[in-house]
């Protein structure tokens, strides 16, 4: 998965798109000029190939918030916490219209998926996650995160649970750093687990996980580690769905070497695709890299494409979750 450079695409955006190996588009803030401009984009995108690209964004809320103008504000997921410690119940009821008001929106411009829920536990520490996560107890997380998954799907679109097996404990920012998380796998399953296991028994079509290295339990970051994604995701918590890495030109992913050496270790420890971000030269070596490697399992990949054609921002439904926002806000 590779981004495009601007609010258009160039020859060489078209290029890299149509390469065998590129599985995905993910969208940013700088390709966001009006709503208008981005119905035209992911248009232009979604013509480019057959079966068309997934087009995705990072659209949590909050300070992580791609797109503005033409859009809901939607809070900090904090927020929803604040809610749950009040009333759980209209808690829940908001997590799920605040993810549909969301999907709604993404896909009434094109847009197949967000990048969300954070599923992380707050404690404290972490300032990359910080207000981007709901609650510190494991229990409201996925009670709420759950609901996230759920509201998505009402609206005819996928999640993505992030960042697995949890990235709240540990301090360091995985954009500039190698984080570390020193806790034992015990601790690990009893708390930051808590919520991966509930979102996906209510649904949960995909999962990306986190540039940390617990060394308590594995000596590589999650992303890059068989026992994180093959022994304790897909066999402890029986996920079958996508797993996608985290952006590989972060800190984080650094310790597996350049580019293709950082695909090949994320592919080979059990996700599905990988994503590169800001880095065009790169992405034409990532790209030929990986031409003779099959992509994805076309299942998985399925379950992230919005479904559905009518534009749900005219039903009642939307109103409603409307009505819910204005309440939480």
């Amino acid at each position: 998965m590779i981004d495009v450079v601007g609010t258009a695409l160039s020859d060489e955006d078209r290029e890299r798109l149509r390469h065998p190996a590129a599985g995905g588009v993910i969208l940013f803030t700088r390709n966001f000029e009006s709503p208008e401009q981005l119905f035209f984009l992911t248009e232009e995108i979604r013509k480019l190939r057959e079966p068309a690209l997934p087009i995705c964004v990072d659209h949590e809320g909050g300070r992580v918030q791609r797109f503005r103008e033409g859009f809901s504000a939607i809070p900090p997921m904090r927020e929803l916490g604040r809610h749950w410690d009040r009333d759980p119940a209209a808690a829940r009821e908001a997590a799920r219209a605040l993810a549909y008001i969301v999907g709604a929106e993404l896909a009434a411009h094109g847009v197949d998926f967000s990048f969300a829920p954070v599923l992380d536990l707050d404690y404290g520490g972490s300032s990359v996650i910080g207000d981007r996560a709901l609650h510190f107890d494991p229990t409201a997380v996925g009670a709420l995160g759950a609901c996230i998954v759920q509201g998505f799907a009402d609206a005819g679109m996928g999640a993505v649970g992030k960042h697995f097996p949890g990235h709240g404990y540990a301090e360091a920012d995985s954009h500039v750093a190698v984080p570390r998380d020193e806790r034992k796998l015990v601790e690990i399953q009893k708390k930051d687990l808590v919520p991966f296991r509930m979102a996906i028994e209510a649904g949960l079509p995909a999962v990306m996980p986190a540039h940390v290295i617990y060394t308590g339990v594995d000596a590589e970051p999650a992303g890059y580690s068989r026992c994180w994604l093959q022994e304790v995701l897909r066999g402890k918590l029986g996920f079958d769905g996508l797993i996608f890495s985290d952006d590989l030109s972060m800190e984080g992913a650094s310790t597996a070497g350049g580019v293709a050496e950082r695909a090949r270790a994320a592919l080979e420890a059990g996700c599905d695709m990988v994503l590169l971000c800001n880095d065009p030269q790169g992405q034409e070596t990532l790209l030929d890299s990986l031409a003779e490697r099959p992509l994805a399992r076309p299942e998985r990949v399925e379950r992230m494409r919005r479904k559905g054609g009518r534009d749900l921002r005219k039903s009642v439904a939307y109103r409603q979750a409307q009505e819910k926002l204005k309440a939480l806000v």
